[in-house]
């Protein structure tokens, strides 16, 4: 028997929880309300989950703050709930490892296809699967592996969240190629995500503190259409 996703919902408004947690029950979903951040912090340990909602205005410790102490023990996918529309809003969070963000009030089912889409994209390390090499880019000093989603970059392991790792494999899977930053959008993000162009350009700013441009290869930025991934001839 196939067990059931489990989506942990962080809200202190119980209406909205509840509400979203019938949604996710009807589709065959897990779910587990909790109300605060200290809460939230316990139930990933505990709950396992395989995807947080995450409201950002909690009583105690913020949403914010909950997303940052999961990503230092956790890649699992977040996605960001806030009455809070503004980009600057949307981009810290995003910043902060978030993988989507959803401004209130939403559409159930639109958060409903969001989940969807969130957690076919991600796929957790295992060192079960048996690796694949056309899954597999090298080029000196970096190798990014699909199939474990694992990056290694001089030799030392890189945490990366998926959006990241899966964005870095389809630049690097295509050296010298120009993107527009709608069809990375289009492709990382997929077709159900209804965002602005802004979190490529967030995801690009965190993967160069992380892999910086390399005397052979580097990401590079083709002003006013795109990004590329540059390989030295």
């Amino acid at each position: 028997m196939v067990s059931k996703q489990k989506i942990l919902i962080v809200d202190d408004d119980s209406n909205i929880a509840e509400l979203i947690s019938l949604y996710l029950i009807k589709e065959c979903f897990e779910t587990l309300i909790v109300g605060d951040g200290e809460s939230a912090l316990a139930a990933v340990d505990t709950f396992q989950p395989n995807l947080i909602l995450l409201d950002l205005m909690l009583p105690g410790i913020d949403g914010y703050q909950v997303c940052r102490e999961v990503r230092t023990k956790s890649q699992t996918p977040i996605i960001m709930l806030s009455a809070k529309g503004e980009v600057f809003d949307k981009v810290l969070g995003l910043e902060m490892g978030a993988d989507d963000y959803m401004e209130k009030p939403f559409d159930s089912k639109e958060l409903v296809a969001r989940v969807k889409a969130v957690l076919r994209r991600y796929k957790p390390i295992t060192t079960e699967v048996e690796e694949s090499d056309d899954k597999v880019v090298r080029y000196e000093d970096l190798e990014i592996n699909m199939t474990n989603y694992s990056v290694t970059y001089h030799k030392m392991r890189i945490d990366m969240p998926p959006k990241e790792l899966e964005l870095l494999y389809f630049l690097a899977s295509s050296p010298n190629r120009v993107f527009t930053r709608e069809q990375l959008l289009d492709q990382i993000w997929g077709y159900e995500y209804v965002g602005d162009t802004r979190t490529v350009d967030v995801h690009i700013k965190r993967l160069r503190e992380k892999i910086k441009d390399h005397d052979t290869w580097r990401i590079a930025t083709i002003w006013g259409i795109g990004y590329k991934f540059e390989v030295s001839a």
